[in-house]
């Protein structure tokens, strides 16, 4: 059930007609996007963006609707603002930093996602997943009016592949009938029912969990629920095994009910079943329902996310729990990670085998994300007698006791991931350096007295130098090294020192295109920076 004033479906990309469809041999396109949801057309923005031309095919016209994915991550908002729609998902989205944890009619305890300042982004926004893929369709459009080499085609379905050593060819069905093309780079984003994934014979490895839950978007006349995170665990209105209250914008709510495994699912999405549920958790409260649906979860993935001319990423190569936000935050780092690699190989500046570091550096991520969701999952749906019991035991004391609290697990919310014994990582000389900035880290946001850190961190190589010397300019193997000059005094706050420095009292850090940490010293040293980004790139 959709309510007509919660319509975000829209036709972005309506379908029109390829010169491609009327090529008497099919054309050669150095990337396609397959799947135009948020991260597929979020690769395509990357790679646009690099001046290289790439085709979205999309079965669909645009976005679709209800809020699905709504709990966006600082380091996804970080990202999104590297690309140039970080702030219009920061003005629309709701700010939520703080969150509440209840067993029964009890408050348990609270947390706060983000007690430090010095930061561009919050820890998280929530934000219905159709505006989130508007506003980076919205950014595409201002791209391709500057020249950005971007195609979104709408009603392009994709009907076969055949891959090749070096290149793919693509079978795509359109409203005026097939046509083929070929690509050098096939990127599957085409969601965690892939249907590239079933042509080319692979499969997810992992676990499926048995339950089930009703999300309700409702808008309420009245509301005193502030705006956070609010979690409970066996609620006293006995409206599911737990529940889940989030605010979007709108002055929408989102409400997720445990409704076990063996449900008809027909029967419980019928409105008055839903209204039943509402009704005990709201009491006499006005509200319509807007959008409902059920959803079960997996936390799986692919055994590998590259296979030669053709990469995954998103729910594509790795589905997780929705418990902790992992989904779509997760896609948005492989898109991270993926894009400056590519660009690197396709402009002829790092070997074929860099993308080998994007299988082994999103696998780990994958890994990461569905251990966390897993344990997140395995706590909230406690499967024996003896999990139920540990569980509300830990409940219990964690009300009364500090000490318990890091055990109760609701959703371990979704962090950046650190690359730690990553292929391209370089040495971590900076003695007493911290931990959070150590090598295979992405870089934390630092304030400084002309805005923040990471608006100063492009997607390119730097060199950023706090309180060094260096040269302002440096090139390896035909790739630049631009340096950042900055001194602890730039930050009256004390903050990049604290991050950045540690113990040291001087930093030098070369870092990726992606913000991520790819070596750091205490000093300038030119043979061992050179050295690093010819490993950085893939050359050693």
């Amino acid at each position: 059930m959709i309510h007509d004033r919660y319509q975000l479906a829209f036709k972005l990309y309506p379908y029109e007609r390829s010169t491609d469809q009327d090529a008497e041999t099919p054309v050669r396109h150095p990337v396609v996007v397959m799947g135009g949801g948020p991260i597929g057309v979020a690769t395509a923005l990357d790679l646009g963006l690099q001046g290289i031309p790439v085709v979205v095919l999309d079965d669909h016209e645009g976005i679709g609707m209800g809020s699905r994915a709504i709990c966006f991550a600082k380091r996804c908002l970080e990202i999104a603002d590297r690309y140039g729609c970080g702030q219009p998902m920061l003005d629309k989205g709701v700010v939520w930093n703080l969150g509440k944890v209840f067993h029964d009619d009890r408050k348990v305890f609270e947390f706060n996602l983000l007690p430090e300042e010095g930061h561009k982004f919050p820890a998280f926004i929530n934000l219905q997943q159709p505006y989130f893929e508007r506003f980076i369709v919205e950014r595409v459009r201002e791209a391709q009016a500057a020249g950005a080499p971007i195609e979104l085609r709408g009603k392009n379905r994709v009907d076969n592949v055949t891959v090749h050593d070096d290149h793919v060819t693509l079978e795509i069905t359109t409203p005026d009938g097939p046509y083929t093309i070929e690509a050098d780079w096939l990127i599957g984003c085409d969601g965690a029912s892939s249907p590239l994934r079933g042509m080319m014979g692979l499969d997810f490895e992992g676990r499926v969990f048995e339950d089930s839950f009703l999300i309700a978007d409702i808008k309420m006349a009245n509301d005193d629920f502030p705006t956070e995170r609010w979690f409970w665990f066996e609620p006293y209105f006995k409206s599911g095994a737990s529940t889940l209250l989030h605010k979007q914008p709108d002055g929408v709510w989102r409400v997720d009910f445990q409704i076990g495994w063996d449900v008809d699912r027909k029967k419980e999405l019928q409105e008055e079943n839903v209204r039943a549920r509402l009704d005990a958790m709201l009491g006499d409260v006005e509200y319509e329902i807007v959008w409902t649906s059920i959803y079960t979860f997996q936390c799986r993935r692919m055994k590998k996310f590259r296979h030669g001319r053709v990469l995954f990423a998103g729910d594509a190569a790795h589905q997780v729990s929705p418990f902790g936000a992992r989904g779509a935050n997760s896609g948005m780092q492989d898109v991270d990670n993926l894009g400056w690699k590519l660009g690197m190989v396709i402009g002829g500046k790092a070997p074929e085998s860099l993308l080998d570091s994007y299988d082994v550096e999103r696998v780990h991520g994958a890994d990461e994300n569905i251990l966390n969701s897993t344990r997140s999952t395995d706590f909230i749906t406690p499967k024996s007698r003896v999990s139920h019991m540990f569980r509300n035991a830990v409940l219990d004391l964690a009300e009364q006791y500090e000490f318990a609290r890091p055990l109760v697990n609701s959703g371990r919310l979704s962090v950046p991931c650190v690359y730690d014994g990553g292929p391209l990582n370089g040495p971590d000389a900076l003695p007493g350096g911290p931990a959070r900035t150590r090598v295979g880290s992405p870089c934390p946001d630092a304030p400084l007295k002309d805005g923040f850190l990471l608006d100063r961190l492009g997607g390119v190589f730097t060199l950023l130098t706090i309180d060094a010397e260096a040269p302002e300019m440096l090139e390896e193997a035909g790739v630049p090294i631009t340096r950042l000059t900055l001194s602890a005094g730039d930050d009256t706050s004390g903050a990049l020192a604290e991050r950045y420095l540690g113990e040291a009292g001087s930093g030098v850090y070369l870092i990726r295109p992606d913000q991520h940490v790819a070596a750091r010293w205490d000093s300038f040293d030119e043979t061992a920076i050179r050295a690093a980004l010819r490993r950085a790139i893939g050359l050693e």
